[in-house]
């Protein structure tokens, strides 16, 4: 039986390599695998917004079923930022190491340093739409740890865990992590087979 093909609208390897993990049944392929190297808009005021904008953008142009998602680090003491603008919270030329360094740094010597990830994943499939959000709480560190992951990963610290994102192994990491749940959402979703 052929697997169903999903086109996962990222550029993200780490991304890719984290989800194709979780979804065996399917055959997940990235946007470079379709030959799409467009600067796809991500303009939205939400993570919602924006992972419907991508969905959308792969389904109009290349008439493919996809999923897109857009993941947002909330932190409490922070008014919920950086949330949105995660991935450039320190600048659109900036990389994760500036946005942790200026993380920490606005974040001072806060007690509160509750946290949470979230993320929302549109799915575009047979001429239908579905939304799946996935939430990871837990508390921001004082310092870095660990060298795995990618993104926040290192100052992120799971509830009920004594390590970072950083410090687990992907499998680990995919069972508790906010983009874990909300995959595992999808992937309930697609093993029904109702769409």
């Amino acid at each position: 039986m052929n697997k169903l093909k999903l086109v996962f609208a990222t550029n993200n390897k780490n991304k890719l390599k984290e989800v194709q993990a979780m979804l065996t049944n399917f055959e997940i392929v990235s946007l470079a695998d379709i030959n799409c190297f467009d600067e796809i808009p991500e303009t939205a005021e939400t993570l919602e917004g924006n992972a419907i904008l991508k969905a959308n953008y792969i389904t109009h142009k290349f008439g493919l079923n996809c999923f897109a998602d857009d993941t947002g680090l909330e932190v409490e003491a922070l008014n919920n930022q950086p949330g949105v603008y995660s991935a450039r919270y320190a600048g659109i030329d900036n990389n994760a190491e500036a946005n942790m360094n200026k993380l920490l740094n606005n974040l001072g010597d806060n007690l509160n340093r509750r946290a949470q990830f979230r993320t929302a994943i549109a799915l575009n499939i047979n001429q239908k739409q579905f939304i799946f959000e996935g939430i990871c709480k837990g508390q921001i560190l004082k310092h870095k740890q660990g060298n795995s992951g990618f993104g926040y990963d290192p100052i992120f610290l799971p509830d009920g865990f004594d390590k970072s994102f950083a410090e687990m192994e992907l499998i680990e990491k995919g069972k508790i992590s906010h983009r874990g749940k909300a995959i595992q959402k999808l992937v309930n979703f697609l093993n029904k087979s109702t769409w």
